[in-house]
C-alpha cells in the first residue's frame, strides 16, 4: 500500500462532493473548464480509474521477458559453431545459419533487441505509475488540508438545500435562484480543487504519452531480414564431413 492508496477513501469522498458541485454549474472561463475538455472526465471518475495504476504487474513484465531473452540466447550460442562439414549444402547452411543469427541476436531490430526493449519500456512504465502515484498524493494531500475543501464539505453536509444528493445523504441547493451562499461558495471552490487534481493528472498523462512516442520506434515488429542468394548447385564436389 502506497501514499495513494493511503488517501484513496478520503480522497475519493472529496471528490464525489467535487463531482456534484461541478454538475451544479462552473462561471465560464473558469481555468478548470480547459483540463475537464481535455481529461472529459469529472476529477472524482479520474481519480477512481487511476487508482487501478499499479507498477509491480509492469515490474513484473519486464523481468518475465528479460527471462525469455534466455531462451534465445541458447539458441544463438548453438548457431554461433558452422559445423564441420564443407561443400555446397554447408556453405547455403552456413548463410542460412548467419541470416538466422542476424534476426535472433544482432542488433537493436533482432527478436532479443525487440524483446530488451520491450522489458525497457514496461520498467520505463512501471516507474511513470510510481512517480505519478506519488504525485497525485500530494495533490490529494493538499487538497484534502485546503480551505477549499471545507468550503465543499459545507456546502454538501448532510441537511443542506436540496438539488444533488450525496452519499449518507448530504445535498446541495442547484435551483435556479435557489442556492444557498455556501452552495455557491461550495461550486467555486469545487471548481479550484478540480483544477489541481485535473492539472497533476493531466501531466501524470502526457508523461505515459510522452514515454509512448519514445519508446515506439524499439517497439516495432521485428521483420526477417533474408538475404538474397541463390541455393546450392550441384557442381561436381561432394559435402564433406570433419576436418
Amino acid at each position: 500500500m502506497d501514499a495513494l492508496d493511503r488517501l484513496a477513501e478520503p480522497g475519493l469522498d472529496l471528490l464525489r462532493r467535487v463531482d456534484v458541485l461541478l454538475a451544479a454549474g462552473v462561471p465560464e472561463g473558469h481555468p478548470v473548464w480547459p483540463l475537464l475538455r481535455r481529461m472529459q472526465v469529472l476529477p472524482g471518475d479520474a481519480l477512481r480509474a487511476f487508482l487501478d495504476l499499479h507498477s509491480a504487474p509492469l515490474a513484473s513484465a519486464g523481468d518475465a521477458v528479460r527471462r525469455l531473452v534466455q531462451g534465445y540466447d541458447d539458441a544463438s550460442a548453438a548457431l554461433t559453431d558452422p559445423g564441420l562439414w564443407a561443400g555446397p549444402a554447408a556453405a547455403h547452411y552456413d548463410q542460412a545459419r548467419a541470416t538466422l543469427l542476424r534476426h535472433l541476436d544482432e542488433g537493436p531490430e533482432s527478436l532479443v533487441g525487440r524483446m530488451e526493449a520491450t522489458a525497457g519500456y514496461a520498467d520505463a512504465l512501471a516507474d511513470w505509475v510510481t512517480g505519478s502515484r506519488l504525485a497525485v498524493a500530494r495533490a490529494l494531500a493538499d487538497v484534502l488540508r485546503c480551505t477549499e475543501a471545507v468550503a465543499v464539505v459545507a456546502a454538501t453536509r448532510p441537511g443542506a438545500a436540496t438539488a444533488g444528493a450525496f452519499p449518507g445523504g448530504a445535498t446541495v441547493d442547484a435551483s435556479a435562484g435557489g442556492a444557498t451562499a455556501a452552495g455557491r461558495a461550495g461550486v467555486a471552490e469545487a471548481a479550484v480543487i478540480a483544477a489541481r487534481v485535473l492539472a497533476v493528472l493531466s501531466v501524470a498523462y502526457d508523461g505515459a504519452e510522452t514515454l509512448l512516442r519514445q519508446w515506439s520506434p524499439s517497439l516495432a515488429e521485428s521483420t526477417w531480414r533474408p538475404v538474397a542468394e541463390a541455393g546450392p548447385r550441384w557442381s561436381g564436389a561432394g559435402t564433406r564431413i570433419g576436418r
